[in-house]
């Protein structure tokens, strides 16, 4: 292959790929704008809805508000435990395949805090060693003076 052909394979690639993303965006857009005709909410003035007639109307719409809305949960109940179970199968998985490296990490882990903690208390102790020799020269004595 030369260059020019190299050239002209890349230029009908880059007008391939133009016209499919053209095609991808016209489709979406269309797409969007019947789901916009299909699917106006209507607005809804609360006052006016709940608040306008006696409270026996205002139970009656909250009682039914709770039924639509228990409904959509019953409807979405299998796919909602489909999701879960799924979940909890993939995560059992991954703690499956990772195992290793989880236990090593975790060792890894606990070593390094180990470590931490000992270069502290060094630390520690090398900073505050008078105060604990007085300490514990002052406990002697008054263990002696128990005595």
């Amino acid at each position: 292959m030369n260059l020019e052909e190299l050239k002209k394979r890349r230029e009908e690639n880059i007008l391939r790929h133009k016209q499919k993303k053209k095609a991808y965006y016209l489709k979406k857009k269309l797409k969007d704008q019947q789901g916009e005709i299909s699917s106006k909410k209507t607005l809804i003035n609360f006052d006016k809805e709940l608040f306008s007639g006696t409270n026996l109307d205002f139970d009656l719409k909250i009682k039914d508000i709770i039924k639509k809305q228990k409904a959509h949960v019953v409807n979405r109940e299998e796919q909602i435990i489909k999701k879960v179970q799924e979940y909890k199968q993939k995560k059992q998985e991954y703690y499956e395949q990772n195992k290793e490296k989880r236990l090593q990490y975790d060792k890894e882990y606990r070593q390094k805090k180990k470590d931490d903690l000992k270069k502290y208390r060094k630390e520690y102790y090398a900073r505050n060693k008078e105060k604990i020799l007085a300490k514990q020269k002052e406990n002697r004595l008054k263990n002696k003076k128990n005595d």
